[in-house]
Formats: C-alpha cells, sequence, structure tokens
C-alpha cells in the first residue's frame, strides 16, 4: 500500500495546450480515488502521467514521499488494468495471470508463482477458469483476469482506466461490486478513471471532478451531491441531473419560473447581478396530493405535466418551462460542458410510484427551499453551500472508509485461522 501525492500536475502538449493543469490530490494510503468528468478533461491523462505513460510538464509526484517523476513505469511498483484487457490471446488464464510474474524471471519459483495466481483467481473466482484462453471468456472474466494480473505483482497500488467501458449494463453492476469488494479486502490504494458518474458514486471513497484539465472538486461522494462548489460539479454529478431553473431576484425574493421563493438575505448581497441560477434535485420535488410530510416552510406550486415515465419503483415527470435569455447562454454553456445534447428546458420530477400523475395533467408539487441551491451565473459559484456541513459529511465518510478497512482486515484473518484449522 502507498500513499500518492500529486502537486501542481501539469501537462501541455507541443501546441502548449494544456491537457491537466496545476491539479493537486493528495491520495492516502489505501484509499479509493475516481477521477470523473466528460470526454476530454484530463483525467485519462492524469492517471498516464501517475503510472509513467504520459511525461509530467511540470509540477511534482511522490509515491510515500520519493518524487517519481523521472522513474520509468517499471520501477514505480504500480499495477494498471486497462480498458481493453490487454490480455494474450494465446495463453491461458492462469499464464495471462502469471505473465508479470515471469517477466521477473528467476525472481520467484514456479511455486510462489502458483500460489500467487491461486490466491489471486480466488479472490476473483475464476479458479475454474485458469486453463481456458481469452477467447473463450465473457467480458466480465477477461477483466478478472486483467485484475488478478494486477494482484500479483504485489503493486503499491491499483490504477483502472475506464475498465468497465466495454460490458453491458448488468455486467458494469456486477463488476462494480466486484471491484469495490476487492480493494476493501486488499486495502490497496486505488485510483480509478471514469466518465460514468454512477461508478464514481458507488465505488470511490473520494471523487475528483475535472473540466478541461481543471480540478473542480475533490470530496465524498456524498459532499459532491450535497454541497457542490460550482454549477459544473452539481451538473455533473446526480442521474437524472440536478434541475436547474432561471431566478429574477427582487429584495430577498426569487421569481421561479413556477413559483416565488424568499432565501436569506446574504445570499442575495453574494450576487454580481439581478439574476441567479437555482438547483433542485428531482427527488426533493413531491407530489403534494400523497400527503408526505414536509417542512413548515415547504413551497407549494402548480404546473402542467408534459411527460411521465413510470419506472415501478420511481416515476420520472417532465415540465417544459421558458427560460430567461440572461441566463439561458450560461446554462446553454454549461450543457456544453457536461456532453449534453442541447434538449430543451424542462424540469425533471422524481415523483413516488404512487403518485397518479399523467400526462397533461396540472400536478400539485411541493419541495423545502431549504434544500435548494442558488448559483451566481457569473461566477457559477454555489452561494448555499454550507462549509461547516461539508466538512462534517467529509469526516464522516473518512470515518466510514477506516472503519470498512478494519473490517476486511478482521475478516481476512478470520478466514486465514479457519483456513489454518
Amino acid at each position: 500500500m502507498s500513499q500518492i501525492t500529486l502537486t501542481n500536475i501539469v501537462k501541455k502538449y507541443g501546441d502548449g495546450f494544456p491537457a491537466v493543469n496545476d491539479v493537486s490530490i493528495d491520495i492516502k494510503d489505501g484509499e479509493f480515488v475516481i477521477l470523473v468528468g466528460p470526454s476530454g478533461c484530463g483525467k485519462s491523462t492524469l492517471l498516464r502521467m501517475v503510472v509513467g505513460l504520459e511525461d509530467i510538464t511540470s509540477g511534482d509526484l511522490e509515491i510515500d514521499g520519493k518524487r517519481v517523476n523521472d522513474l520509468a513505469p517499471r520501477d514505480r511498483n504500480l499495477a494498471m488494468v486497462f480498458q481493453n484487457y490487454a490480455l494474450y490471446p494465446h495463453l491461458s488464464v492462469f499464464e495471462n495471470i502469471a505473465f508479470p510474474l515471469r517477466l521477473d524471471k528467476g525472481k520467484h519459483s514456479d511455486e510462489e508463482i502458483r500460489s500467487k495466481v491461486n490466491k489471486a483467481s480466488d479472490v476473483l473466482e475464476l479458479n475454474e477458469h485458469l486453463e481456458r484462453k481469452p477467447g473463450n471468456l465473457s467480458g466480465g472474466q477477461r477483466q478478472r483476469v486483467a485484475m488478478g494480473r494486477a494482484i500479483v505483482r504485489d503493486a503499491d497500488a491499483f490504477l483502472f482506466d475506464e475498465p468497465l467501458s466495454n460490458l453491458d449494463a448488468k455486467l458494469r453492476g456486477q463488476m462494480r461490486t466486484e471491484i469495490a469488494r476487492m480493494q476493501r479486502r486488499m486495502g490497496i490504494t486505488t485510483i480509478y478513471v471514469t466518465h460514468d458518474q454512477t461508478e464514481a458514486m458507488t465505488l470511490g471513497d473520494r471523487v475528483a471532478v475535472l473540466k478541461k484539465g481543471v480540478l473542480q472538486q475533490i470530496a465524498s461522494p456524498r459532499e459532491l451531491y450535497e454541497q457542490p462548489v460550482n454549477l459544473f460539479v452539481a451538473g455533473f454529478i446526480g442521474s437524472p441531473p440536478m434541475n436547474f431553473l432561471p431566478a429574477r431576484v427582487e429584495g430577498n425574493t426569487l421569481h421561479l419560473p413556477f413559483v416565488d421563493v424568499q432565501v436569506d438575505q446574504s445570499i442575495v448581497d453574494r450576487l454580481k447581478g439581478d439574476m441567479a441560477v437555482v438547483g433542485i434535485r428531482p427527488e426533493y420535488l413531491k407530489d403534494a396530493s400523497l400527503g408526505d410530510s414536509m417542512a413548515g416552510n415547504a413551497v407549494r406550486f402548480t404546473a402542467t405535466v408534459d411527460q411521465t415515465e413510470w419506472l415501478g419503483n420511481e416515476q420520472y415527470a417532465y415540465i417544459p418551462y421558458e427560460t430567461d435569455p440572461s441566463v439561458q447562454a450560461k446554462l446553454d454553456e454549461l450543457d456544453r460542458e457536461l456532453d449534453g445534447e442541447g434538449m430543451r428546458t424542462q424540469m425533471i420530477v422524481n415523483l413516488d410510484a404512487r403518485s397518479r400523475v399523467r400526462e397533461g395533467d396540472e400536478a400539485e408539487l411541493v419541495f423545502d427551499p431549504a434544500l435548494m441551491h442558488v448559483f451566481d451565473p457569473e461566477t457559477s459559484e454555489c452561494l448555499t453551500r454550507n462549509e461547516e456541513e461539508a466538512s462534517r459529511i467529509a469526516q464522516q465518510s473518512e470515518d466510514d472508509r477506516k472503519r470498512a478497512l478494519e473490517r476486511a482486515k478482521e475478516r481476512d484473518a478470520r478466514e486465514d485461522a479457519a483456513a489454518k484449522n
């Protein structure tokens, strides 16, 4: 295991364009960190700089306090798992896993190699496939073989570059669970690149959100979701995404497309102009007719539903609205940054499956204003971010991580003791 520290890391190519621009991240021993962002944000480039496949233009990369900028990949003792598996089709599963050990000629005996391969195959449930060739395996099995090859190296850290992007949705879900279980069981420092925010939210102890090579925020999934620092992070994290509604400011009143909401004067004082962008998560909007309890200051309004989608356990309602031209340019820019397709402006409401709201209905909706976010359209800053609450979430997440690692160690100790008996 190891601690990896990135300090002011920059990567510029021949044309001077900074693919990665002044990124600093401190990855703790045994931590699972996700690098996430839309295509072209620099996440894979950053990962390749850590492993040594890309040169670092400026900044420092340290592993356990030792600067490794100039070390070759083989001297960094990091194991990388690629998107395309990178398996040898003519070798058996056993030999594919054993391959990095055999490269160190004379360092490992045949007995040591067999022991290491068998231990890795136990962890990944590959024992019955050891004599098969990669071409006869499913995509998920091949990815596990690639992970097995990383495990036997006794590396200081695992690096994953979009390892599940070639799998179908069901297999991705299964492999997410396996990767999370393996990382906790081994307690190994892990950096994982993905463009899929579901993977980021379910796997990471902390998630680093990148935009055009610049680190926007690194925090636990819960902190990113509940206390984003800006419009980009708020829009990238969450599925369905956060609703961004234009709001005209008069005094301490925000005039939204459907309703007026009172906010604290301190928020209004920080706005650069007379417009704001209000963010509301789809699940924070409720069907008032169901009678679910809400805070005393809950806001009610009616809106005409354009379309609904019933999914069994939940239901989505889509409500179009006219946006204000003064913030439309900002929202269009954000949509492009998030790889959006310029869809029409509409609010998404995540209704309870019990709701009887259907297309064309005039729905009565309710939400708690304390849960909404207010952004300055000029700076993109989240004006309602609560630093004290963000710190509390961060500490709670770190405590949870440490407890999970301790439980994994205790479980391994019990299994080892049982095996000896």
